[in-house]
């Protein structure tokens, strides 16, 4: 018995000291912190997506489109025809978009949405501003989870940003990029020259959120770190990544800081912002 219980505490032992160079450990690892979809995404390698994607699978009862599109049907600023989906533009030039906030927020939580927005306004003709009378405006609420409209939909339309779930600025600003009508960058019409979507390590009821669409891609090119892009795991079934970069699979895609410069300039594009910024 005395031998049994030192080789057990042996055992024990060697299970909690570091193990290094394996690459099969490392792997199973991996597969256990991303054993179902992207809930087990290592903090550390997160993008907003991911967080986005995290936080919604606590949210039932949305037809989101895409893991954080509210659908009104299917459209996008840069494809729908005419203005009616864009934010006007004002006689001087700048594109006033108006916004409430929800005073449940504490002030931690204002300053990040705020950080998200002025990350947009700072850098292009859109401002956000308060809304005092306007007809059309966003209201940022902390409903369940992360999600918007897309485009401008007419009157006051929710953008959801669930505290303390979604709270990264990186977040916001994607959310607030759906309001101005931007689709996720994995969904232009040009992307399989970029990525290779893996089909077979997709969650089989969410394989409709890789579509891709008919865009206008204001002839920019395909932006791996726009924070619009989704994670290389969003949807996993069983760990593996959904989406490989071509041709080098080792390009990171997506982030959480914020718009990247090519998300900046595509705003700048969309709104005709020209020098007003």
């Amino acid at each position: 018995m005395l031998c049994v219980g030192i080789f057990l505490g042996l055992v024990l032992e060697s299970w909690s000291l570091p193990v290094q160079n394996s690459s099969l450990v490392h792997q199973t690892r991996l597969r256990s912190k991303r054993e179902y979809s992207e809930q087990y995404v290592d903090p550390e390698e997160m993008n907003a997506m991911d967080r986005i994607l995290r936080a919604n699978q606590l949210s039932r009862g949305f037809p989101l489109r895409e893991g954080d599109i509210l659908s009104s049907g299917s459209r996008s600023a840069i494809t729908c025809l005419g203005d009616s989906c864009r934010w006007p533009k004002s006689v001087d030039g700048f594109v006033y978009v108006p916004y409430i906030m929800s005073p449940l927020y504490d002030d931690m939580d204002r300053i990040t949405i705020e950080t998200g927005m002025l990350d947009i306004s700072s850098a292009t003709c859109v401002k956000f501003v308060p809304r005092t009378h306007q007809a059309n405006f966003i209201s940022i609420q902390s409903r369940s989870g992360c999600w918007s409209y897309l485009g401008m939909t007419g009157g006051s339309q929710t953008v959801s940003l669930q505290s303390p779930g979604c709270m990264w600025s990186g977040v916001a600003s994607h959310e607030i990029m759906h309001a101005l009508g931007f689709v996720h960058e994995q969904s232009r019409s040009d992307r399989d020259h970029y990525v290779s979507i893996l089909w077979e390590n997709i969650i089989e009821n969410q394989r409709h959120n890789f579509r891709k669409y008919e865009t206008n891609n204001l002839n920019t090119a395909y932006d791996y770190s726009s924070v619009m892009h989704y994670g290389r795991y969003a949807f996993s079934e069983d760990g593996g990544p959904t989406i490989i970069p071509k041709p080098d699979p080792y390009i990171p895609i997506g982030q959480r800081d914020g718009p990247s410069p090519l998300d900046i300039h595509k705003i700048n594009l969309l709104y005709n912002c020209g020098g007003f910024v």
